[in-house]
């Protein structure tokens, strides 16, 4: 099979998809229409479906030989953004029709070349072995219906799946380019809200007053500094407070505080769960010290890195070199951003992979989750062409990832959360 030739001449359905995709976007948890164009849509491929409720849409390509069961998964979400008619250099082509909502993070191109390489898989059955599961994920940018979607596969489905594969497409990559890594590709991540409760006082008499502001500074310095002191420097930890509430009047000590944030990272087990676990003893201890009551409003189970598998990311350059060619592969950073995919990774060996979407010359290159957002849609061919190429050595070849899933209940697993 040439399979970048066959990507290529899907390329016209690719961006048609695309732009419906695009100009259609529904809000986390509420994509009733998409999943309903979806479902429609491969069942006229002559591809099964189920429709997990609050969760999303299955469909499975049988290759009616014995084999492997490989997950490709795409998210279908939007965001409440207010897309610009235009990007970092002119007019965009393709435009959101729904006010406020967009889809600034690209998971119209996630749908269109998931649908694309399952035009080419289900053309080609004589191609593999085994079954390819088709994975439409809802309200990934909440993390939300995964906790209904994952569960159902593990337990409910009947699929033995073997692997997992998605794609994102990335801002920073040049269309044309794709990229397979192992390791942590995409950070974990915990969030927190926080309340602090003092003593009311006037300004005049601080020492008749528990500030919760005084025990807000010094939990602060400490939680800033835990990087430096605690983490190992080859390791990555940000930490970030995205508002702080306390108080009315500037003569006034006010008798509570609350504030909240996030904390990213590579590696749960080396720089996560220290953080968290140090975040709660400074809370206990500085909230005592300052003769404050603390409470944690909102703090769930920390999302997990989304870390490839290194066999089957070894399998998957191999693949898009043959494929594609070497001059395709790329090796980027690792991105901070995090991922519900990173779940799917813990119950399954596979690849987070991404797809080159900038382009300069277009204007495409405006970060995710920006009004300006755009990409260079020739780029969603090489995105969908590495599908293919993966799903062909994953499911043809014989190998084994060394691959131990996590032990977690599934059902706590897809809790985890930002």
């Amino acid at each position: 099979m040439d399979i970048l030739a066959l990507a290529r001449a899907e390329a016209p359905e690719t961006v048609r998809l695309r732009r419906h995709f695009h100009e259609q976007p529904e809000l986390s948890c509420n994509e009733v229409n998409t999943i309903a164009f979806l479902e429609a849509y491969l069942k006229d491929l002559g591809i099964p479906t189920t429709n997990v409720p609050d969760g999303g849409l299955l469909g499975i390509i049988d290759s009616g030989k014995p084999g492997k069961t490989l997950l490709m998964r795409a998210d279908v979400d939007g965001l409440p953004i207010q897309e610009s008619s235009r990007n970092l250099k002119q007019a965009k082509l393709c435009v959101s029709k729904v006010p406020g909502v967009s889809h600034a993070c690209g998971h119209d191109g996630h749908m269109a070349m998931l649908l694309t390489a399952a035009r080419i898989l289900v053309a080609h059955k004589d191609a593999f072995t085994g079954k390819v599961v088709l994975c439409f994920e809802r309200g990934e940018e909440e993390s939300g219906d995964i906790q209904n979607l994952l569960p159902y596969i593990v337990k409910e489905s009947g699929l033995q799946i073997d692997g997992c594969y998605a794609t994102h497409v990335r801002w920073d990559m040049p269309a044309g380019t794709v990229s397979i890594t192992p390791g942590a590709v995409m950070g974990g991540g915990c969030s927190f809200v926080v309340k602090l409760e003092g003593t009311f006082g006037h300004g005049a008499r601080p020492d008749l007053a528990n500030n919760p502001m005084d025990c807000f500074c010094d939990l602060y310095q400490q939680l800033n500094a835990f990087r430096m002191r605690k983490v190992d420097p080859f390791e990555c930890l940000t930490f970030s407070l995205g508002f702080v509430h306390s108080g009315e009047k500037y003569n006034v000590i006010p008798d509570s505080l609350e504030f909240g944030g996030t904390a990213r990272f590579f590696s749960y087990e080396k720089a996560g769960s220290p953080f968290i676990t140090f975040l709660k003893e400074a809370l206990d201890h500085t909230a005592a010290l300052y003769h404050c009551k603390a409470t944690i409003e909102h703090m769930p189970e920390a999302l997990f890195e989304a870390r490839n598998n290194t066999a089957c990311a070894e399998l998957g350059r191999k693949a898009v070199t043959e494929a594609l060619g070497a001059e395709a592969l790329k090796d980027p950073q690792p991105w901070m951003a995090s991922e519900s995919f990173a779940l799917f990774l813990q119950e399954y060996p596979g690849v987070l992979a991404f797809t080159g979407i900038a382009n300069p010359e277009l204007g495409s290159g405006a970060n995710h989750h920006t009004p300006e957002f755009d990409m260079d849609e020739r780029g969603l061919t090489y995105g969908a062409a590495m599908g293919v190429a993966y799903a062909l050595a994953f499911l043809n070849t014989a190998f084994d990832p060394q691959f131990t899933p996590n032990p977690e209940p599934v059902e706590r697993l897809a809790k985890r959360n930002i």
